[in-house]
């Protein structure tokens, strides 16, 4: 388990840590998209988060509060939006 943290993409501040289950040297997409899976079931606030080339493939994201996040390059496959 380790500590992941999902940053304002205007701010740079930290929106909220996760704690994931993966390799410290994992891919940086796992790790955003595990964090990402991890802050919806938290009810974490997405808005304006730093999503850029996160792997979101399969990923439930129905109640997500995606506003302004920067998802360039997110593997969105078969996402449920």
């Amino acid at each position: 388990m380790i500590k992941f943290d999902i940053t304002n993409r205007f701010t740079g501040a930290v929106q909220f840590t996760a704690e994931i289950d993966c390799a410290e040297d994992a891919p940086r997409s796992l790790k955003i998209g595990l964090a990402v899976q991890w802050g919806i079931k938290a009810r974490a606030n997405l808005a304006r988060a730093n999503l850029a080339g996160a792997n979101l493939a399969g990923a439930n994201l129905t109640d997500a509060y995606l506003a302004r996040a920067n998802l360039a390059r997110a593997n969105l496959a078969r996402a449920d939006l």
